[in-house]
């Protein structure tokens, strides 16, 4: 069993407010691939919020929510890798909300603009390219948190890329 498997069984001294923002609610403890499903959830929910949102609101909000999920994360990323030490426990998920939501900044709200940034950002994600892979690298809570960020900002650049050459169409 690798350090990370199992790992959703595991009793930690965590605070429970850490316990629930780092798993999103208890997201990250599904199977599998956890990291997905936190993606997944992030994405549902930013396309059921933006459906009560004025269009203009849409990229203020997605940022700001991108900006919490960050600022709490980090925070709560760190108190569950204290309490199970693992470097980056698979059922944090908090930092693929973020990462997911970052890539959906300034993209107009459909199905296939949801389809395409979870499929990007879940690849960016994977893959890790320069320099993601060095920021997961980082101390405790935010190497988890930051290296989605890098691939949010990869996701997002390449949602731009497909929105501005009319690739990706609303």
């Amino acid at each position: 069993m690798t350090q990370n498997q199992g790992q959703g069984r595991q009793r930690c001294s965590a605070p429970l407010w850490a316990k629930l923002t780092s798993t999103f609610f208890g997201i990250g403890l599904l199977r599998p691939g956890p990291g997905s499903w936190g993606s997944a959830a992030a994405v549902l929910l930013w396309w059921l919020a933006s459906h009560w949102l004025a269009p203009v609101w849409q990229p203020a909000t997605v940022t700001l929510l991108a900006l919490a999920a960050v600022a709490i994360g980090i925070p709560a990323a760190t108190h569950m890798s204290r309490a199970t030490s693992l470097k980056d426990p698979q059922f944090v998920v908090i930092d693929e909300v973020a990462g997911q939501l970052i890539a959906m900044i300034a993209v107009p709200v459909s199905w296939k603009s949801v389809l395409v940034g979870f499929i990007l950002f879940r690849g960016f994600d994977i893959v890790k390219p320069p320099p993601v892979r060095q920021l997961e690298k980082l101390p405790e809570g935010f190497g988890i948190v930051i290296d989605d960020v890098g691939a949010g900002l990869y996701a997002l650049a390449v949602m731009q890329i497909l929105l501005h050459t009319g690739i990706l169409t609303r």
